[in-house]
């Protein structure tokens, strides 16, 4: 389906919904009609750009301090002949974080590829393993280092959560890695790899979702990507037009949301002094 048809019957369906709670049908709670057109121009304001993305239009998205700290990170490890340790989370691909850790291992794989290095990623969950494994084969070929490849770069260590950390633990100080990647889905081994990292003197680089997790990674690594930042450098990396069009997307929709909190506030205090002569904030509240 082309970009006319999908919006000429978006908006054949939105007319006919409008159309249809205008005039009092019984389905329709009358109240909520604020939220009811929020919904609607959250999910127009998100198909918008992720058309827009699709037909190939520029689309600017802010540079993450992190994502350029990974190339200084893999330039180290090769200039000390040194691997790289990448960790996708310990948890199973159905956590959009793990998926957006995947994704950021893409780009890692090609540029140790690019730069002929060593890479490691030991990872808890099989599903992860095998995803992993075509990340990396795919980021080798397209860099044009298909030798390079081969499977036990992306290898199985085991699905218990302190295991798992105590095998990371045993790579990195008898590999001793010159930058460690956490990009991913993590609980309380977080401390447990971070601080591992730092007393090897290695790079490290974070990313998580988890907010319980992410002190432990801003104090013990060098660059921690925080919550949405994560997803956003993770559609960055992929370019993939879905998911640039959606965080861009979602950006527009915070900052309608901002400028609607203070235009609301501003009303409601020009009430309040008397210089407006009706309340619009009692007439738009959500019952």
């Amino acid at each position: 389906m082309n970009s006319n048809k999908f919006w000429l019957i978006s908006g054949g369906v939105v007319l006919f919904i409008f159309l249809y709670w205008l005039f009092g049908h019984p389905y329709f709670i009358m109240e909520r009609k604020v939220m009811f057109f929020a919904i609607l121009i959250a999910a127009g304001t998100i198909i918008y750009y992720i058309e827009k993305a699709k037909r190939g239009e520029e689309i600017f998205l802010r540079t993450i301090p992190g994502l350029k700290a990974v190339e200084e990170a893999v330039g180290r490890s090769t200039e000390m002949g040194k691997p790289v340790l990448y960790i996708p989370g310990i948890m199973d691909m159905d956590q959009v974080e793990t998926v957006a850790g995947v994704i950021m291992l893409g780009y890692v794989a090609r540029m140790t590829a690019r730069y002929e290095t060593s890479l490691n990623v030991p990872v808890s969950r099989s599903i992860v393993m095998k995803a992993g494994r075509e990340a990396v084969r795919e980021s080798y070929y397209l860099e044009g280092r298909p030798d390079m490849f081969h499977e036990d770069i992306v290898h199985y260590l085991t699905d218990d959560q302190f295991a798992y950390a105590a095998g990371v633990n045993g790579i990195m100080l008898r590999e001793k890695p010159a930058a460690c990647f956490y990009q991913g889905k993590f609980y309380a081994e977080s401390l447990i790899l971070a601080e591992t990292g730092n007393s090897i003197g290695a790079i490290q680089i974070a990313g998580t979702a988890s907010p319980a997790q992410i002190p432990f990674f801003v104090t013990a690594c060098d660059y921690t990507l925080i919550g949405e930042e994560f997803f956003a450098a993770s559609a960055y990396l992929s370019q993939k037009p879905e998911l640039i069009g959606g965080v861009k997307g979602m950006d527009m929709m915070k900052v309608l949301i901002v400028a609607t909190t203070l235009l609301s506030v501003l009303l409601r205090l020009f009430y309040d002094l008397g210089w407006i002569s009706f309340n619009i904030i009692d007439a738009l509240t959500i019952q």
